[in-house]
Parts: structure tokens; sequence; C-alpha cells
């Protein structure tokens, strides 16, 4: 009999473990987090010298931890960051409690509660370096929402077009302006630096590695755990490699950047490992959302079909690997659904943190699943939308799609009839599900993912000051 988890289920409850203080030993955390980077880039995920660069350090995340082959996202850049910092789908931070949900909103609004947030009330060091794109207004910043010093963009990677653009006119709009790093500390107002153009989109990752590094070392010396996030901007376009990069690999672009990126990882396991800090450090490497939508962007999702900015698997999947030393057993490889979601109440969980209670949480707390205490994931679906419209769910290993989408248009198509995949069968979703065959009990389960999902929207309280 089918077990459905009630997205609702996510109170959360039982995460209050103990309290912040009392946890001598919480682990550092280090999330590097890649750019619309698809599914099958990695080796490990049957890409790496197939790709035109190998990635031993990448790898070596998997070889001494967890590899997930079903761990999920949203489709786009924007909702995928809100939903893993907050723990709660894209669409709930566009909620007032008292009506439906908004139009589309720009980041996350000033009362979500971040992952830095809960981090730093359990004290934590925090400091992210790299893209935010979650917020470019007074009050919006990353030092606003709970991390203590931060170098990168507020915005996306496609704006470092702009300056070289021979058209570009200034002025145009109160938005039209060059985007510039950015660098603030908690407390401060942020200051503008260098245009970000295609001579600094070369160096971003770089600089976002090196400040990361400097980071670490200078947290290490003093008596409290620390979180990194590296927000590299690779592999959203344009994909510029490093100088020291350019050619290296004889196989493009987008191959001497793979081999850049992994040399980076490299960088930053060696510092960990060379501050004595291996063991109590938790490394996790994956992706926002699947590779570009964009024409000749080259990116690779492996099995799956499309790409960002659609409901396919291509664009929802995304590589995940975690190692945490004698916590996280070596060598596991699941397929089992995680989403990013579960990232947050997982944390807490590990960290024996307390979330808030006058909001619905959509993640899970799947610590004993990546600790190898169980070979089950705490959940059995996800739903599925791009912007503000649910696209549909997946339910174990079957999908349905409300709608489907024009790949090369992005155009929304309404259908007739639902289209169900069975995604072990069908990883491509070539052929839908025929109606009046036996699969079609699995209508039920799916069908009650969504109603559970969309009765947990109109009960969600959302914000006291929207």
């Amino acid at each position: 009999m089918y077990r459905i988890l009630p997205l609702s289920f996510l109170l959360i409850s039982s995460i209050a473990l103990s309290a912040p203080g009392e946890s001598a030993d919480r682990p550092n955390i280090v999330l590097m987090l890649m750019d619309n980077f698809g599914w099958g880039e990695v080796g490990v995920y049957g890409g790496g010298v197939m790709r035109g660069a190998a990635t031993p350090n990448i790898d070596s995340i998997a070889s001494e931890g967890v590899q997930l082959t079903n761990y999920n996202v949203e489709a786009e850049c924007t909702p995928s960051r809100s939903a893993m910092m907050t723990g709660r789908y894209g669409i709930r931070t566009r909620q007032r409690p008292d009506g439906p949900p908004r139009g589309v909103w720009y980041g996350i609004t000033k009362w979500e509660t971040t992952i830095a947030e809960m981090l730093s009330d359990a004290g934590y060091a925090t400091a992210i370096f790299g893209k935010w794109h979650l917020g470019d207004t007074e009050g919006r910043f990353p030092t606003d929402q709970g991390f203590d010093e931060w170098i990168g963009i507020p915005r996306s990677s496609d704006r470092a077009f702009w300056p070289d653009s021979n058209s570009f006119t200034p002025n145009s709009h109160p938005d039209a302006v060059f985007t510039r790093v950015m660098s603030s500390k908690r407390g401060e107002i942020p200051v503008e630096r260098e245009v970000f153009g295609r001579e600094k989109r070369k160096t971003m990752d770089r600089e976002i590695t090196d400040q990361s590094i400097d980071f670490m070392k200078r947290k290490a010396s003093e008596d409290k755990p620390f979180f990194v996030f590296l927000s590299y901007t690779q592999t959203h376009e344009p994909v510029d490699p490093h100088p020291d990069y350019y050619g290296k690999t004889g196989n493009g672009s987008f191959a001497d950047v793979l081999a850049q990126t992994d040399d980076y990882v490299g960088e930053i396991l060696e510092t960990v490992d060379g501050l004595g800090l291996k063991d109590n450090t938790i490394v996790i490497f994956t992706s926002d959302n699947g590779r570009e939508g964009v024409p000749r962007s080259f990116g690779f999702t492996g099995p799956w079909r499309s790409g960002m900015f659609s409901p396919y698997e291509g664009s929802l999947r995304v590589p995940f690997l975690m190692r945490w030393p004698e916590k996280v057993p070596a060598k596991q490889v699941s397929n089992e659904i995680m989403h990013q979601i579960d990232l947050f109440p997982t944390l807490a969980s590990i960290i024996g943190a307390e979330l808030p209670t006058d909001r619905i949480y959509d993640g899970v707390d799947q610590s004993a699943f990546l600790m190898g205490k169980t070979d089950k994931s705490a959940r059995e679906s996800v739903v599925i939308y791009i912007g503000n419209v649910l696209f549909g769910a997946k339910w174990r290993n079957w999908k349905v799609l409300l709608r489907e989408m024009d790949e090369d248009t992005y155009a929304i198509r309404e259908m007739a009839y639902p289209s169900v995949y069975n995604l072990i069968v069908d990883p491509k979703e070539e052929v839908p599900e025929l109606n009046y065959l036996n699969d079609t009990w699995v209508d039920f389960p799916l069908y009650q993912v969504l109603e559970d999902h969309e009765a947990s929207i109109y009960e969600d309280p959302g914000s006291p000051d929207p």
C-alpha cells in the first residue's frame, strides 16, 4: 500500500534535538552551488572525461560520502535559491496572508528565515561569496538575511554581456545599469566595486574560491563553527574560463570551465583537510537547476529531457554530493527522492536548532537518510512549478504534468488530459502512459500530492509583515 507524505508534514516539530548551545561538535558547513549546471557534467554522473575534462576532486566527494541521483530543484535560478535558503517552495515567498499568490516577486521577502539566519542564531559565523539573486534593494542583500559577510554579484551572470554591448543605452530604464561586484558586512550598506563585465566574469569564480579559503582560515582559529556558501557563477552564460584555463583542455570553453571548477573544488577540499577540519565539516556540491535552455550552451543533463525553465527532469534533477566523515557512509548511492527544500530542516536537525512555527515548511529532515541510518528518503513526492504556474508533481518513480512547455519558445500549452510518465521506464519523458492501461491507478497518489500541496498553500499564514 502506498504511503503519501503530506507536504504540510513539514512543520517539523521533531527537529528540536537539543538547544543550539548544547552541541560541542556542531559541524562546519561548506556549501558549493553551481549555476545552471546539469546532472551529467560530473564524472560520477557519467560526465567528466566524456565532457572533455575529468573531475577527480568533485568525484572524491562521492567516493567519501553520498551521491544522490534523484535530487530535485526548482526550474529557474531565483525560485530555486529561495527554496534552498528557506526550506519552502519558491511560491510561498509570494504569499499574502489575505489572498492568493502574488505576481512574480524577485527574490525573497524580508520576513523569510534563511539557512544563514538559522545558523547565525545557533552561533555560526556565516559568509556567502558569489551570486545572490534573491533581492537587490535595501534590506534584502545577503548581509540583511543572516550572512556576516559577502563579496559577489547581486543579480544574474548574463549581465556581464552588457558592458561589451555596442548597443547598450545607459539610463534607458532605472534598472539599466551595469552590474557591479559588491561587498558588505552585516549591518553595513553594500559597497559597489568593479564592473561585472566579460573580463571580470572570467575571474569571478577564482575570487569566490580565494575569499572562501580566506574565510575558512580566519574562522578556523576561532571557537565557533562556520558556514560558507560558495555560490559559483559558472556555468551560467556567458561561459568564460579564467585566463589560466582558456584552452587548457583543447575541448572548448565549457570543458575548460569544468576543469577549472574541479580544481577550485579541490582547493576547497584541501583547505578543509589542511586545517584539520575534515572530520567535523559537512561538504556539499550541488546546482541550482539544470543546464541553460539557451541554444549552444553546451550543458549536459545526462539521460534526462530538456534543461532549465522546463518541467522536465533535465531541469529538475541536478547533482548532489555530500561528505561528512564518520557520519555519512562512504560510496553511498541512492535514487531516493530528495528536494533542495530538505536542506534547511536537515541542517537544523543536525545542529539541534528549532524552526519558526509561524509558517509551513515544505522541507523534511533527511539526516537519517543521508547518514545511512535508513535507506529510504523521508519524502516520496515533490511538486513542480515554473514561476507561479503549477505544472505537476512527482510521486516515487511517477510523474504527472498538467501542462506542457514548448522547449524552443517556452510557451505553456494546456492539455486536454494530463501526461503521466514512468521515469524508470521512460527517463526521457517521450511517451506518456496510455490512460486505459493498468497504470491508471497511479493517478490517485499523484493527484493526492497536488491536492495536499494546494491545501497547504491556502493554509499558510504567510507573514505578519508582508
